[in-house]
C-alpha cells in the first residue's frame, strides 16, 4: 500500500511562506495498492494537484468522503478526471436520511458557489451511500464508521495484504470525557484504528486552545497521542493542522507533546504535503 498526502491542512487552505514545509492544502490523501487501484480520501484543495498528476491511463477513481464540510470537498470541482469522458468516478459519503449524496453535493456544484453543474461533468459519475459493513474496491477492504464530529462524519479503515491504514481526519474522541481515554468500547474510532500500521489523525488544537473549541470536532496532539497508544497503532501522523499554525509552530507543538508523554515505541510524525508512506515500512 502506498499512501501519499496531498493536503494535510484543516478548515481553510493556507498558502504562504509560513506553510511551505507542511503545506497549505486541505485534506486529501491518495492510496494505491499493487493492482494500481486508486482511492482518494477526501476532496479538499489538495485533490486539484493530485488530479493534474494522473495520466490518461486512469479509467477509474474512487473518492471516499468523510463528511461534506467545505474544506473536505472544496477541490472536487477542480479534479481533472471529472472532465474526462473515459473515466469512471465513484464518490462515497456518509448516509443522510434526508438527502442522498448527489443531492447534497449538488449544492456545491451550482451557482453561485460553482459555475458547473454535476450534470455538465463529462466523467461517468456514481454516487454511493457508504455501506455500514466492510466492502471492497479492488484489493482494498474498506470499513467506514461514524466518529465524533458535528454532522454526518465517518472515519475509514483500509486494509490490504500489505498493511492497515486508519484515517480519522476530523475526530474528537475526548469530547465530554473527564479522564480521556475511556475503555475501547466507549472510545470513538477505536475499531477503525486498533493495531493499524499507519494512523492519520486530527491534531488541530493545542491543549491551551482546546477548552474554547470543545465540541467543534477536533483533537489536540496530546489527545491524538493518547488515542494512538490506546489503539496500539505503529505510527501516528498528525493531520488537519490548524490554519493558524505555521511550520515552526507545528514543530514546537509536536516536540512539546512528545516530551511530556511516554510515547514508548510509537512512531510519530507531523503530516506533510507530498509525504509518501509505503506499507509495510
Amino acid at each position: 500500500m502506498i499512501v501519499t498526502l496531498w493536503g494535510a491542512r484543516g478548515s481553510i487552505s493556507t498558502p504562504g511562506e509560513n506553510t511551505i514545509q507542511y503545506g497549505g492544502n486541505t485534506s486529501c490523501v491518495e492510496v494505491r495498492d499493487s493492482d494500481d487501484s486508486l482511492l482518494i480520501l477526501d476532496a479538499g484543495t489538495g485533490i486539484r494537484k493530485l488530479g493534474c498528476t494522473l495520466d490518461k491511463k486512469i479509467k477509474r477513481a474512487d473518492i471516499l468522503l468523510t463528511h461534506l464540510h467545505l474544506d473536505h470537498i472544496q477541490g472536487l470541482g477542480f479534479f481533472k478526471p471529472l472532465y474526462d469522458s473515459d473515466v469512471e468516478v465513484h464518490i462515497y459519503g456518509p448516509a443522510n436520511s434526508n438527502r442522498d449524496l448527489r443531492n447534497q453535493l449538488s449544492k456545491y456544484f451550482s451557482p453561485p458557489l460553482f459555475p458547473v453543474f454535476i450534470g455538465d461533468l463529462h466523467a461517468k459519475i456514481y454516487f454511493h451511500a457508504l455501506p455500514d459493513v466492510e466492502f471492497t474496491i479492488g484489493n482494498f477492504r474498506i470499513l467506514g464508521q461514524p466518529i465524533c464530529h458535528p454532522g454526518f462524519t465517518v472515519g475509514y479503515r483500509i486494509t490490504t495484504s500489505s498493511g492497515v491504514l486508519a484515517y480519522l481526519s476530523d475526530h474528537e474522541p475526548a469530547l465530554g470525557v473527564e479522564n480521556f481515554p475511556l475503555s475501547p468500547d466507549w472510545t470513538s474510532g477505536y475499531d477503525l484504528a486498533v493495531d493499524a500500521d499507519l494512523l492519520l489523525h486530527d491534531t488541530q488544537y493545542t491543549e491551551e486552545e482546546y477548552p474554547t473549541h470543545a465540541g467543534w470536532g477536533h483533537s489536540t496532539i496530546q489527545q491524538a497521542l493518547t488515542f494512538a497508544l490506546l489503539t496500539k497503532v505503529k505510527k501516528l501522523v498528525t493531520f488537519h493542522h490548524d490554519p493558524a499554525h505555521g511550520d515552526e509552530e507545528l514543530d514546537t507543538i509536536l516536540a512539546k507533546a512528545i516530551a511530556t508523554m511516554p510515547v514508548n515505541s510509537l512512531k510519530v510524525e507531523c503530516g506533510r504535503e507530498g509525504r509518501v508512506f509505503k506499507l509495510p515500512e
